[in-house]
């Protein structure tokens, strides 16, 4: 018999949001003929700015180190697993240990090797809509059956302006996305691409019915430090020592610290059977992690909590955000002010393309937010992403005019993006 991962790797190739929208960046970006010489890329969320002076000055001083060039220890370089218990210690609310902790490359490889450890071919596991699309090519991959729940937002078409905390989940859909073959459920907090934090009763009811169907609870929380609420992030682990059994915990170096090729990621469980799970894939998916990107984020902590640098991470992006929002307040077009993340979900259904534009063959079965995306990518040469990718295909029809803009960039760049926005306000109907 075949295993999941070969069954699904081996079937029909269809090209994914970030290879189709990057095809046509380079598209545009090739051709001596566009209409502006800059292109902007808005829609992944990679930095064009450095990291921290602190941790470039670590990576710099640690690739002098032989041994840092080398295999790292497989559960994670000492350093990082160390600074990793000193930060998370306080925010878990007990005294973890190198056995609750396993460093990944990356976070996504977190995901794939808790997914291959904790399901088997035709185990469910529950997704909310809208997610980071790669949760679904890996579930997938590691045999899972994925159950959408869709956030709704009883304000959408009512109000312009949206809140993040506006969107909320039906109870009833909730409770009925689990059955008898339920083995996980991914919760993202905050959310990507919404930006929404779920509050501590939100994820209890979550995390309650999780545990009362036996299922486990991945809890990615690799945006952790980038929420904009009053109140500390709740977090699943803390929830009940009944719910930390079931739940792992991921994050991320790249988003800490912007240093996102540097893939560096972890998981945490308060259950070391859980760490052990997916430690014995890890080493024969992947081995060991990067040795210098490791030391440089275990430094990196350390000096980052002694600066209370993660205390001023969400005011950094104040101005980001508002930069964008005056943009989108002058086109007139509705979009939802994040709790979280860097990343604004914006309705741009009063678009109008010419009728007889051309597109190109592969956007044929597309939804058309994705030609939305081509045409603003080759006529004003700026790249949203399109987020009917973020939905099961039954509820894409709430997304098809959904583009997600990244403010993850420095103010110059966003002024000038914000600039040639406003100039599509001749290509509107209101």
């Amino acid at each position: 018999m075949s295993s999941a991962p070969a069954t699904y790797l081996s079937g029909p190739f269809q090209k994914d949001v970030w290879s189709l929208t990057n095809d046509a960046l380079l598209e545009v970006s090739r051709d001596e003929k566009r209409k502006f010489s800059d292109v902007y890329h808005m829609g992944m969320g990679y930095f064009n700015y450095s990291p921290p002076e602190f941790i470039i000055e670590e990576a710099q001083k640690g690739l002098m180190v032989p041994e840092n060039n080398q295999y790292s220890p497989q559960g994670g370089e000492p350093i990082l697993v160390d600074s990793l218990i000193k930060l998370y210690s306080p925010v878990f609310e007990t005294q973890l240990t190198n056995e609750n902790i396993l460093v990944t490359t990356g976070a996504i490889q977190a995901l794939l090797e808790s997914l291959m450890a904790l399901i088997k071919p035709g185990d469910e596991v529950i997704v909310i809509e809208p997610f980071f699309d790669p949760y679904i090519h890996l579930i997938k991959i590691a045999g899972g059956v994925v159950k959408y729940v869709p956030l709704t937002n009883p304000n959408q078409g009512k109000k312009r302006i949206l809140e993040a905390n506006d969107w909320i989940l039906d109870r009833e859909t909730l409770r009925a996305a689990f059955t008898d073959k339920t083995k996980l459920m991914i919760i993202n907090n905050p959310n990507n691409p919404l930006g929404k934090v779920f509050n501590r009763d939100e994820l209890l009811e979550m995390a309650t019915l999780c545990v009362n169907n036996g299922a486990y609870i991945i809890a990615d929380e690799v945006y952790e430090f980038l929420q904009f609420t009053p109140n500390p992030l709740s977090r699943i682990s803390n929830l009940s020592e009944a719910i930390a059994q079931k739940t792992i915990t991921i994050g991320s170096a790249g988003k800490i610290f912007r240093v996102t090729g540097w893939r560096v990621g972890w998981m945490i469980s308060k259950n070391r059977e859980l760490v052990e799970k997916v430690t014995a894939v890890h080493v024969r998916m992947g081995f060991c992690s990067p040795s210098i990107s490791q030391v440089a984020s275990g430094l990196g902590i350390q000096r980052a909590l002694e600066c209370g640098y993660f205390l001023s991470m969400p005011n950094e992006f104040d101005r980001k955000f508002s930069i964008i929002y005056k943009a989108l307040d002058y086109l007139g077009v509705s979009y939802t002010k994040p709790q979280g993340a860097h990343f604004i979900i914006t309705d741009f259904s009063k678009v109008k393309i010419p009728e007889d534009y051309q597109f190109p063959e592969y956007l044929k079965n597309r939804a058309r937010d994705f030609f939305i995306s081509y045409w603003l990518t080759q006529e004003f040469c700026i790249l949203l992403l399109p987020c009917s990718e973020f939905y099961c295909e039954e509820h894409r029809k709430n997304s098809e005019t959904y583009l997600r803009i990244t403010v993850s960039k420095d103010e110059d760049y966003l002024e000038k993006v914000a600039s040639r926005l406003t100039l599509l306000k001749e290509c509107m109907t209101y």
